[in-house]
């Protein structure tokens, strides 16, 4: 408020740095976010690239990965920069710079009515009669610009759908190189003695040969009897052959084992991934499970133990591969937090219009305060770049995508027992 000659002029709106538009409290929880979904470091530069908010990892590093300009009023007003080493940070960033355009265009548009309620309030009649009219004509500009905010949340919104698609797929990827990696070690176990024992094999024949060709040349030289049979003797003692003899039915039995093993492996995986099935089909889910237990039996084998209370069920018609996604992305959930030794126990039953499922675990249970947060993407209790707090909301995309729903409950004896219910189609 200035005076003037012919009274007293209210001046509305003056240009506001970056700091009296937002507080402390409306950014540090979004960098923070960003720090949670795996940065090293994430911070707030004005014009000159003076630091405004920062928050880093102790224990982070990398090189900055994102450079983005925060713009007002189509005016640049500071730059988002966001450093660290995983992968799918800059939509990260992206996120970050969507959230705190909104926030700062909010904090503008209230700072903006504050101070245009304060000027009416504290002026007189007679300037109140000018207001009206100009509060007029902007009130005409604010529809306008309500409408275009409008507009822009909706675009930004379907901008923020994009880049958690994007981030559940990279998530899927994920489970899938790690299941990968396990598939390949369970492979090259059986395919490392079958070397080994064709290897051997290869060395017996070898001696085989050595005989066969010492028994026809000594025949061809038309010997004695008991020459040929006294030099054979000592020609199959020298090449070892009561040795090999006993041991070529094991070699051969035990690759014949390790064959049919790794036929089982490449077969569990090939039905859990069911790379042969287009579209819906009749699916039963506990031949689901079994899968899911069969390709992760790596996992499993040690240092877990599962217990299995399955019920017939009636098949479902659904995408069979949103089943594998839900069992796989819980059952290594259970494998990540339950400790030195897991136990699983897998249950499923049906009441004629639903199916349920249950994964019950040992582990520490979930507490109720964060029940509701652990489908949301990004949310994880693992400490930062140990997980991206994914994989349930991947369990619970699927799950809708069944039309079904999914709950979490303390297990019997402590723990955390997932509730899965999917309807069976009847009516």
């Amino acid at each position: 408020m200035t005076a003037t000659g012919d009274g007293l002029t209210y001046l509305v709106g003056a240009e506001r740095n970056l700091r009296e538009l937002l507080l402390d409290s409306d950014v540090l929880p979004l960098l923070q976010g960003v720090l949670a979904a795996g940065a090293a470091g994430a911070r707030l530069v004005d014009e000159y690239g003076a630091e405004l908010w920062s928050v880093r990892d102790p224990g982070g590093g990398g090189e900055q990965l994102s450079d983005l300009p925060l713009l007002l009023e189509g005016e640049q007003v500071a730059r988002i920069q966001v450093s660290g080493e995983r992968e799918g940070l800059e939509a990260c960033a992206e996120l970050l710079r969507v959230a705190l355009d909104t926030v700062l265009r909010n904090s503008l548009k209230r700072v903006l009515t504050t101070e245009i309620h304060t000027t009416v309030v504290n002026s007189s009649y007679q300037e109140l009669l000018k207001t009206n009219g100009e509060l007029a004509l902007s009130e005409a500009r604010y529809r306008e610009l309500a409408g275009n905010l409008e507009l822009r949340v909706k675009e930004r919104t379907a901008e923020l759908r994009r880049a958690q698609t994007h981030i559940l797929q990279q998530e899927k990827m994920a489970a899938i190189g790690q299941l990968a990696a396990g598939v390949a070690h369970e492979i090259n176990n059986p395919l490392g003695f079958i070397t080994s024992n064709l290897h051997t094999l290869q060395k017996y024949v070898g001696r085989f040969t050595a005989m066969l060709q010492f028994y026809r040349d000594h025949l061809s030289l038309d010997l004695p009897v008991e020459t040929v049979s006294a030099e054979g003797d000592r020609k199959w003692r020298e090449l070892k052959l009561p040795i090999a003899l006993a041991d070529v039915g094991d070699l051969l039995s035990q690759s014949l084992s390790g064959a049919e093993r790794v036929s089982r492996i490449v077969a569990d995986l090939k039905g859990f991934s069911h790379v042969d099935d287009a579209g819906e089909m009749p699916v039963d889910l506990n031949a689901e499970l079994e899968r899911t237990l069969s390709v992760l039996s790596h996992q499993l084998r040690d240092n877990a133990e599962v217990n299995r209370e399955l019920q017939a069920l009636p098949t479902i018609t659904c995408q069979p591969q949103l089943a594998g996604q839900i069992f796989l992305n819980i059952i290594q959930n259970v494998l990540c937090h339950g400790g030195a030794h897991p136990k699983i126990t897998l249950s499923s039953c049906c009441d004629g219009e639903r199916i349920r499922i249950s994964i019950a675990d040992n582990g520490p249970g979930i507490p109720a305060a964060i029940r509701s947060q652990i489908f949301e993407p990004f949310f994880t209790t693992r400490p930062v770049g140990s997980g991206t707090g994914m994989g349930l909301a991947v369990v619970y995309e699927a799950v809708l995508r069944m039309g079904g729903t999914i709950a979490v409950a303390d297990a019997p004896g402590g723990g955390a027992d997932f509730i899965i219910t999917i309807p069976t189609g009847k009516d």
